[in-house]
C-alpha cells in the first residue's frame, strides 16, 4: 500500500495577470464560488441556470434559446459548435489568421468534413474578398468558420461581414468569440452569427473552466435534421438542452459545476451593471493608455491600428531582448504575468492583456513601469 504523501496546502501569491488569459478575477467572483454548494437539480440553482441563460443572452446580443455554458473551456465550446452541426462529408470554408483558426481546420477534419482553407497573414484580419472567392469556388459549403478576436495574435476580424457573406452563400457560420465577448462589439443577431462560442477566463473575468455557447434557430434546426448521431455524447446539445431548459422537470444529464456557474452568474451580472457598450469603451480606453507608454518604450504593435484588439495587445519584442528572461523579471519581480508569442510569434512577440478586471489603469501603470525598469 503506498504510503500517503505529505502535502502542505497550495497558497499562490496574487498576480496581476496580463497575459492572453486566463485574466485577473474580479473579487466578487471569487466569492461567488466559495459560497455553500447545492444540487444541481436544486429549485434554488435551477432558477440561478435561468438568469444565467438571460445573462449570456445579454453578453452575445442574442434571444436564441439555445444559449447556455457548457461546462468546459473554450476549446470545449469550440468543439460544442463543429461537432453538434457539421456531419461527415460537409465542406467547411476554415479562415485561418493564427492559431486558433487552424484549431477549427483540425475539428473540421477529426470530424470527417472537409475543410478549405482561406489564409490571411499572421497578425492581419481575415480577408473578406478571399472569403467570398472560397465560398463563390465552393458552392456546396456548408458552414464558413471564423475567428473574430485571434488570440494568438492581436487581430479582429470583421465578423459583421463575413457573417453576410455566409447569409449570402447560404452557409451557416460558427464563430470563436473565446476573446471577443465583453471586451470589444458583438452582436449576435444582428450580425446574423449562427453558432458562436466563448470562454469565462477572458474580458468575462470569471475562473476558468466554462464556455457560454448559443445556436441561432437555423443552427438547431442543423442540428435536428442529422443524419448521423453526435460525435460526443458529452458535448450532444441535444441532451443537454433537457437539463438547461426543461422548466422545473429538468432532465439530468450531468453533474454541472455549481461552484464555477455561481462563479459566471456573478461576472455576467457584472458586465450587465456595467452596460456592454460601457465596457467596450473601458476596454478601448485602457488599451490607448497602454499604447501611448508601449510607444514611449519603442515598441512596436504587431497589427496596424485599425484591425487591433484593445483587450490583447501583441507587440513585437525589442531587438537584442531575451523574452523569457524578461517575463520571468516582470513575474518574480512584480508578479506580473504577460504572455509570449504563440505559433509563428513565438520568441517574436509579447501578448500583454487588458481583459475584464484585468482592464483598469493601475495595472496599465504597474505593466509599463516593470517594463521600462526590466527593458532598462
Amino acid at each position: 500500500m503506498l504510503s500517503a504523501p505529505v502535502v502542505s496546502a497550495f497558497n499562490p501569491p496574487r498576480r496581476i495577470l496580463m497575459g492572453p488569459g486566463p485574466s485577473d478575477v474580479y473579487p466578487e467572483v471569487l466569492a461567488a464560488q466559495s459560497r455553500p454548494t447545492v444540487g444541481h437539480l436544486d429549485p434554488l440553482f435551477i432558477a440561478m441556470m435561468d438568469e444565467l441563460k438571460s445573462l449570456i443572452q445579454y453578453a452575445f446580443q442574442t434571444e436564441n434559446q439555445m444559449t447556455i455554458a457548457v461546462s468546459a473551456p473554450g476549446s470545449a465550446g469550440m468543439e460544442t459548435c463543429f461537432v453538434n452541426l457539421l456531419e461527415p462529408g460537409e465542406k467547411v470554408i476554415v479562415c485561418r489568421n493564427g492559431v486558433f483558426g487552424d484549431r477549427m481546420r483540425q475539428n473540421v477534419e477529426r470530424i470527417g468534413g472537409v475543410a478549405v482553407m482561406v489564409d490571411s497573414p499572421w497578425g492581419e484580419p481575415v480577408d473578406p474578398d478571399a472569403v467570398r472567392a472560397a465560398l463563390h469556388a465552393n458552392p456546396d459549403a456548408k458552414f464558413l468558420a471564423f475567428v473574430h478576436a485571434e488570440t494568438s495574435t492581436g487581430a479582429l476580424s470583421d465578423a459583421k461581414t463575413l457573417c453576410a457573406l455566409a447569409k449570402e452563400y447560404g452557409c451557416l457560420s460558427i464563430v470563436d468569440a473565446v476573446t471577443s465577448l465583453g471586451g470589444v462589439e458583438l452582436k449576435v443577431d444582428e450580425w446574423g452569427i449562427d453558432a458562436i462560442y466563448s470562454g469565462s477566463q477572458k474580458c468575462l473575468s470569471c475562473v476558468p473552466g466554462l464556455s457560454p455557447v448559443s445556436f441561432s434557430a437555423a443552427a438547431v434546426e442543423k442540428l435536428k435534421a442529422r443524419k448521423t448521431a453526435v460525435q460526443s455524447w458529452f458535448l450532444d446539445q441535444s441532451l443537454v438542452m433537457g437539463y438547461w431548459s426543461g422548466g422545473n422537470k429538468r432532465s439530468y444529464h450531468h453533474t454541472a459545476p455549481v461552484n464555477a456557474l455561481y462563479a459566471l452568474h456573478e461576472s455576467l451580472r457584472k458586465l450587465a451593471n456595467e452596460g456592454l457598450e460601457h465596457a467596450w469603451q473601458r476596454h478601448h480606453e485602457m488599451h490607448l493608455l497602454l499604447k501611448a507608454g508601449l510607444e514611449k518604450l519603442d515598441i512596436n504593435f504587431v497589427v496596424a491600428e485599425a484591425s487591433r484588439l484593445p483587450q490583447l495587445n501583441a507587440v513585437y519584442i525589442p531587438a537584442g531582448v531575451d523574452d523569457a528572461a524578461v517575463r520571468s523579471q516582470l513575474l518574480q519581480n512584480y508578479n506580473l504575468e504577460i504572455g509570449a508569442g504563440l505559433g509563428a510569434l513565438a520568441g517574436k512577440a509579447w501578448r500583454i492583456g487588458l481583459m475584464g478586471y484585468g482592464a483598469r489603469r493601475e495595472n496599465v501603470a504597474l505593466c509599463l513601469r516593470a517594463l521600462e525598469e526590466v527593458l532598462r
